[in-house]
């Protein structure tokens, strides 16, 4: 995008409001990217065309785990704590959509009712609307944009479950893990994906019982220490803390910080982002593909009969796609006989 199209009166005050850390511009332009209409995807991308001069200044931070691991507690600790020590907070929330209406289930809004009421922190629940790993497709447009609006710290929480985990390490600089105790024979269950890309492990309810929690530290320390590291400097760490009584917060920071300088002294964290950027233009690529490829007239023209062709054994899923990628190159359109060779 050059930048050359006039920016409409809405779209610059939507730009100014946001640059002057106005939550309704920023709630409302997040909303923007969100939407599916092809006029306000072409309007979100003059926005964020405006304010990516602005973006890059935050910590982001990605946490999951488990459901009933406590994250929404966590954040919640983390959250006052940072505000507390003089930080803006940004919160990403990806809940589970409901298959009926597609708006969110659990209501993170709700369950972080403190931190919700702090003039400091933004909360933004929204739905994952059924995308690959329990991230909302458009979190990284919404993490730009809260950087613009000046937050120091952005906190990703996805839902939890299937690819969550490393979707969201895709796009944060730090991801931790939250894990809870007597979980020591769970670790033989966990992939070894999610455990290689752990940055920080944080074993939370450690005051429910801290035997068990110190042994399941020992576990995943051990875990950890066969694997070679992701990052260069960088050791992944293993915490017990209890986010309900606020242990352990504290420390969990300082080894966020720590990381952040390490490896911002050695160049990893921008190289890190870099590729980050060029992941992310690849999978909008696909995506877009996907959207056009499903628009295509031939295609819904010819997909019906396909469809039922692959699914009587007629033919071969391979042949399917083929027949039906030829509109995308411009080739010559399939043949009728060739349906019913």
């Amino acid at each position: 995008m050059d930048g050359a199209n006039a920016l409409s009166a809405a779209d610059q005050t939507l730009i100014d409001g946001v640059l002057d850390r106005q939550r309704r511009a920023l709630a409302k332009s997040i909303t923007l990217i969100e939407s599916t209409r092809p006029d306000h995807q072409e309007r979100a991308q003059q926005v964020l065309f405006s304010v990516l001069p602005h973006t890059g200044g935050a910590i982001r931070v990605g946490v999951s785990g488990s459901p009933g691991a406590g994250k929404s507690t966590f954040i919640e600790a983390l959250g006052n704590y940072l505000i507390d020590a003089g930080c803006r907070l940004a919160v990403l929330a990806v809940d589970p959509s409901s298959s009926l209406s597609g708006g969110s289930i659990l209501g993170d809004k709700t369950r972080m009712e403190t931190l919700s009421q702090r003039e400091e922190a933004f909360i933004r629940p929204s739905p994952s609307a059924g995308s690959l790993g329990g991230v909302a497709e458009k979190t990284r447009e919404a993490m730009l944009l809260c950087e613009a609006a000046g937050f120091d710290v952005i906190i990703v929480e996805t839902v939890g479950v299937g690819q969550s985990e490393t979707t969201v390490a895709g796009m944060v600089d730090l991801f931790a893990l939250l894990q809870l105790p007597n979980a020591g024979d769970d670790l033989q269950a966990i992939k070894k994906g999610i455990v290689e890309i752990a940055d920080l492990v944080v074993i939370n309810k450690a005051d429910l019982n801290p035997t068990a929690a110190n042994a399941t530290r020992a576990q995943w320390k051990q875990a950890l220490r066969l694997l070679r590291p992701a990052l260069p400097g960088w050791t992944p760490t293993v915490l017990t803390i209890s986010a309900l009584k606020r242990e352990g917060v504290a420390e969990f920071w300082d080894e966020v910080t720590k990381f952040r300088d390490i490896l911002t002294a050695n160049g990893a964290l921008a190289e890190k982002r870099q590729r980050q950027a060029v992941d992310w233009m690849w999978q909008l690529i696909h995506f877009g593909l996907n959207q056009q490829f499903q628009r295509h007239q031939a295609v819904q023209a010819l997909l019906p009969e396909i469809t039922r062709q692959v699914a009587a054994g007629k033919m071969s899923p391979s042949a399917a796609a083929h027949a039906l990628l030829r509109f995308l190159n411009c080739d010559p359109p399939i043949s009728k006989e060739f349906l019913h060779a």
